[in-house]
């Protein structure tokens, strides 16, 4: 009893440490240079219109965790591979980096690697966690979805239907 009352007072102190620095993987899978190509992906998959894009919203760093921290070393290998081919496909079909390219010559290249059987793996990665990431943003679920932390407010004094009284007794 005394374990589980110190676990409920010490837990708001152990939730509101919580930063980016310290939600950063410890381990790191990517290099700079990947990073920046892996938030150009996510910001292609999602811009910025009226709402922030997923670069804005860090979604990359996102992606980077859950892969690093949740999947196999099979799709961390093809994370890392994928971005390594990435800059070589977007010289190879408009002839400089992805991230120097305009947004319907990444919206092609990405088109591209869905329909590539060799690539299809990395992309469907990516774009998921992507998707994920955003939808599960601060920014998203209190601006757009309007996510309560506490399911709805309790309405303790609502009358209650005659119907309902005169059938319970």
């Amino acid at each position: 009893m005394a374990g589980a009352v110190g676990g409920f007072i010490s837990l708001p102190a152990w939730a509101n440490s919580w930063t980016v620095e310290t939600a950063r993987s410890t381990r790191q899978i990517l290099s700079r240079n990947q990073m920046d190509l892996l938030a150009d992906m996510a910001e292609t998959i999602v811009p910025a219109t009226d709402t922030p894009g997923a670069k804005a919203l860090n979604v990359h760093q996102f992606i980077q965790k859950m892969v690093t921290d949740c999947y196999e070393p099979k799709a961390q290998e093809s994370l890392k591979n994928g971005l390594d081919s990435l800059d070589g496909l977007a010289q190879k079909s408009f002839g400089k980096p992805f991230s120097e390219g305009d947004v319907a010559q990444r919206t092609a290249l990405l088109t591209q690697l869905s329909q590539d059987p060799a690539q299809k793996e990395f992309y469907g990665l990516v774009k998921g966690l992507t998707i994920r990431g955003y939808m599960s943003s601060e920014y998203v679920m209190t601006n757009l979805t309007h996510y309560q932390f506490i399911p709805g407010h309790y309405h303790g004094c609502v009358p209650v239907p005659q119907k309902a009284v005169s059938q319970s007794k």
